[in-house]
């Protein structure tokens, strides 16, 4: 009688979204939405901040069609007022090559310790401290470019690190939120927010620069980060058991799906069974060879619509957005149904990490491949950009998600570790890219493709050969070997 109560307290608990932890899931898709418009703003502001960017904007404004309306006539003075009083700056391509770097800089400092600081003392804090951090400082950014280029750049930095605590500490939150069965699903729900935030900042930010100013890019998306802040602090708890709206049934749920592993982190790191263990390095690897293909493509999508489609800045940023805006869908119905997959049994759980990731790997590969052959064509372009993009987003169900099923218990510790390898060859990337592009420009698109592509398929075998699903024996129980 006592186990078909529970069965039938739990059982609710199980369908539809309308859950606690589906609710955080959504918290968390505002906050990586804020952190991304935030990371993104400077790369769009970027164009009219600079002087021969912003003078080569003014022949586009001066074909506009007169108009005799007084409110439209009105509306362009305000609009020429807001713009004047936005500054620009003599910038080189080398100064503006570092600034935009710098947020990088500080992301390569923090992943490690602030995923082990969550795992440890829960992501609560640590999350919000670093999305109210982000979106402070995105509000003064404007004032930094004012005082020059240093203080601009160490806010920047600063910023990093900041947006590191939300990306790396959030994985935290679903060593105790998520049951196995829901993992990919909750993290994706989350994890669409970044590039919902991509697409939104793409859309708006050159017409933000180009209606009323610059500055507003920064004071509109900090100012939505802060407004996350107070619903992250008010409505997230770290574990189930201390939420005061969650329901008894889908707080007994969660604590009995995640009773059957060893998901509470300690103070001990098994470092040197880390090191050894090659299902850890099939996800490390992983990380590094598709975010190789993923930063070049954010980095250079714009350019490559304005360089080798001619499209003007308006456009360019209007098509660049549509690729993550399908990514973002196909990043949750890829996660919904990874989980049916695996809690149906229809597939065993590693054999559905392999085989989205595959997918994922080898289908965006065969569009990238095709792009520079099909250049003539606009529409097709456009069609293939959007295809690689959903199709790349598969693997956050496969290989990026991998690193909590082997080890939940240091699954904050992991993301961080992970986190850095991904900018590290995030770094690389687009450097890798200038110099392909700037070494041939008829044919340098094309051997940034394949690089690319070569990189991305070799993380993909490695990840099938030593793949695994089944939680590490150095994630069971303590070691002798301590970080």
């Amino acid at each position: 009688m006592d186990d078909n109560l529970s069965m039938t307290q739990e059982q609710p608990s199980k369908k539809g979204l309308c859950s606690v932890r589906h609710g955080l899931a959504f918290i968390l898709q505002l906050c990586n939405f804020s952190i991304s418009t935030q990371q993104m703003s400077l790369s769009i502001a970027i164009t009219a901040m600079v002087n021969n960017t912003a003078t080569s904007i003014q022949p586009n404004a001066s074909v506009e069609r007169p108009s005799t309306d007084y409110s439209q006539d009105y509306w362009n003075e305000t609009r020429k007022e807001f713009k004047a009083v936005a500054p620009t700056y003599d910038w080189s391509p080398e100064i503006q090559g570092i600034i935009l770097s710098s947020l990088s800089y500080g992301s390569l400092l923090a992943p490690i310790p602030t995923g082990y600081v969550a795992g440890v003392f829960g992501a609560k804090y640590v999350v919000g401290a670093g999305l109210l951090i982000s979106s402070v400082l995105t509000l003064f950014l404007p004032l930094g470019a004012d005082a020059g280029v240093a203080p601009f750049i160490v806010l920047r930095v600063i910023q990093g690190i900041a947006q590191v605590m939300v990306s790396t500490g959030q994985y935290s939150i679903w060593v105790k939120w998520a049951p196995p069965t829901e993992r990919s699903q909750l993290t994706t729900i989350a994890g669409s927010g970044s590039m919902l935030g991509i697409f939104i900042v793409l859309i708006a930010g050159g017409l933000l620069c180009q209606a009323i100013g610059w500055p507003y890019v920064f004071y509109i998306f900090g100012g939505i980060g802060c407004a996350c802040c107070l619903l992250w602090f008010s409505l997230v708890y770290n574990e189930p058991k201390n939420h005061p709206f969650i329901s008894f049934s889908e707080k007994s749920y969660i604590l009995s799906s995640l009773a059957q592993q060893d998901s509470f982190p300690d103070w001990s790191l098994p470092i040197k069974a880390m090191v050894k263990s090659l299902p850890l390095w099939a996800v490390i690897v992983s990380y590094f060879c598709q975010y190789w293909q993923f930063s070049t493509m954010m980095a250079y999508t714009p350019t490559y619509f304005s360089t080798v489609l001619e499209a003007n800045v308006r456009d360019s940023g209007i098509l660049s957005a549509l690729p993550f805006i399908t990514g973002c869908v196909c990043l949750i119905l890829g996660g919904l149904l990874a989980d049916f997959l695996s809690s149906r049994k229809i597939l065993r759980l590693i054999t559905v990490r392999k085989l989205f990731t595959a997918i994922g790997v080898l289908l965006s590969a065969v569009v990238l491949l095709i792009l520079p052959w099909v250049k003539s064509s606009f529409s097709t372009t456009v069609a293939l950009l959007v295809l690689s993009s959903s199709f790349s987003s598969l693997c956050d169900s496969g290989a990026l998600i991998n690193f909590l099923d082997i080890a939940p218990r240091y699954g904050g510790f992991l993301r961080g570790l992970m986190q850095n390898f991904a900018y590290i060859s995030g770094a690389i990337s687009p450097t890798a890219t200038g110099f392909f592009i700037s070494q041939d420009s008829e044919w340098g698109w094309r051997n940034v493709f394949i690089v690319a592509t070569a990189i991305n398929v070799s993380g993909l075998i490695f990840f099938l050969i030593f793949g695994q699903a089944e939680v590490q024996h150095w994630a069971k129980e303590q070691t002798s070997t301590h970080f």
